[in-house]
């Protein structure tokens, strides 16, 4: 049994503890994790198509193979989240995934690193969808939006200096022991996490009573009650399905930032590999703090303008990328369309919670998986382009401004705080029926 502390024993007021902070504190060191180790083979790309000898057009292929097997899991892991817990499945897939990203170094051809990436791909599937879960128990409603935009501000961070990293070991090791460095780290994070997290805060040794009274309306948001639809038929509604689709055209531009970016800057734009690997985390970087403005951004300003406007600006600033020469000014204007789209990535994230209540991880992974579908599609789609067009990287950038003003489009019709009150108002009344009160 958990020690009461001593301020409870006597019957005064306790302060809420803070355990939930350091659940934050996992959420923020796995996002990190998960991007750095997806991002390093965009800086190995070049490496390993040299000593593997494959084309541009089957790279493209290897970078798909992530994207389409995360899509493919994201449901399955978002539902063993909601059904199992997020302690075990956390667990079970960050080994899992650590694994393949060592066999990446023990790769041999075109189809061992494919069928190695898929199975990275479908190991990080669970991640996001799950971590949400997470911080919607751990995290009051208030902090909800903060927590997400600090996760993804970080991972967006731990992106960008991933090609300093990628490239230094690279440099030191080979492409190949350099995935074997971080799978390793992935292994750590597992001892912590299962060592100290648990999926109920109330069960957690270091949450006081006044911290469990803080928390107790984020568990029931995240348990099961009556007037609950099935799963299948939430993620059919209207709602999750235009969030996917604004989630997927936004993937869809985002993923030329971790994938074809660093060629596009040597080929494109002339750089050596030192200065590309530089410049390619400039994206990341600001991403980071478009995410981060919005978590601090105060609570009136409508979450759903922020994301149409976003989206908007974005479009316009890939266009103003196609249409300037000169390397800097292009790759800030890159970095501005980043910041741009980064602004909707805790509010697409939090309307998960919104609109899915106990379901907040498997609707989090559908419009993941959408998202991801866009992973597997843009950079194939990308090889193909450059592959028929004789190189033409504008047409590839213009796509991705498109896509924007599609995602732009969609949150005219998107409301996450109408879908909660509605779901809110079905609760009551199944509760009012369950209890004889109304026919």
């Amino acid at each position: 049994m958990a020690r009461v502390p001593e301020t409870e024993q006597k019957g005064s007021p306790a302060k809420p503890t803070r355990a939930r902070y350091f659940v934050v504190f996992l959420a923020i060191s796995l996002a990190v994790l998960s991007y750095v180790q997806r991002v390093a083979i965009s800086q190995a790309a070049e490496p390993i198509s040299r000593d593997l000898h494959i084309p541009k057009q089957q790279m493209g292929l290897i970078f798909g193979a992530f994207g389409l097997a995360y899509a493919l899991f994201e449901i399955p892991m978002g539902l063993l989240g909601d059904r199992l817990g997020v302690r075990r499945v956390l667990t079970q897939i960050v080994l899992a995934w650590s694994v393949c990203t060592a066999l990446t170094g023990a790769a041999w051809n075109v189809g061992s690193m494919c069928v190695i990436r898929f199975l990275f791909g479908a190991g990080e599937a669970g991640c996001f969808p799950n971590l949400t879960r997470m911080l919607s128990a751990w995290m009051p409603a208030r902090e909800r939006v903060t927590a997400q935009a600090l996760m993804w501000a970080f991972a967006r961070w731990g992106g960008a200096i991933t090609p300093y990293m990628a490239l230094l070991c690279i440099r030191l090791f080979g492409w190949r022991w350099a995935f074997v460095q971080f799978a390793g780290v992935g292994i750590v994070w597992c001892a912590v996490f299962l060592l100290w997290f648990r999926d109920d805060p109330a069960q957690h040794r270091g949450v006081n009573a006044a911290e469990r009274e803080l928390l107790e309306s984020s568990r029931v948001l995240t348990t099961h009650r009556a007037g609950e639809g099935h799963w299948l038929s939430i993620l059919l509604t209207p709602r999750v399905l235009v969030l996917g689709l604004q989630y997927f055209c936004f993937s869809y531009g985002w993923y030329f930032y971790i994938t074809w970016l660093p060629t596009y800057l040597r080929e494109g734009r002339g750089q050596s590999p030192g200065i590309a690997a530089t410049l390619a985390g400039v994206p990341l970087l600001f991403g980071g703090i478009g995410s981060l403005t919005t978590g601090l951004a105060p609570r009136r300003l409508p979450r759903r303008l922020i994301a149409f406007g976003g989206f908007l600006a974005t479009a316009v600033l890939l266009v103003i990328v196609t249409r300037v020469r000169s390397v800097y000014p292009a790759m800030l204007a890159m970095g501005l369309a980043s910041f741009a789209s980064d602004l909707t990535m805790p509010i697409s994230w939090d309307a998960c919670v919104d609109i899915g209540g106990s379901y907040c991880a498997t609707v989090a992974a559908s419009m993941n998986m959408l998202g991801n579908l866009g992973g597997f599609v843009a950079p194939v789609i990308g090889g193909v382009i450059l592959a028929h067009t004789g190189g033409n990287w504008n047409l590839v950038i213009e796509v991705m401004a498109a896509l924007s003003v599609i995602s732009a489009l969609c949150w005219l019709y998107l409301d996450p705080e109408a879908a909660r009150r509605e779901r809110e108002l079905s609760h009551e009344a199944a509760a009012l029926r369950a209890d004889g009160l109304t026919p």
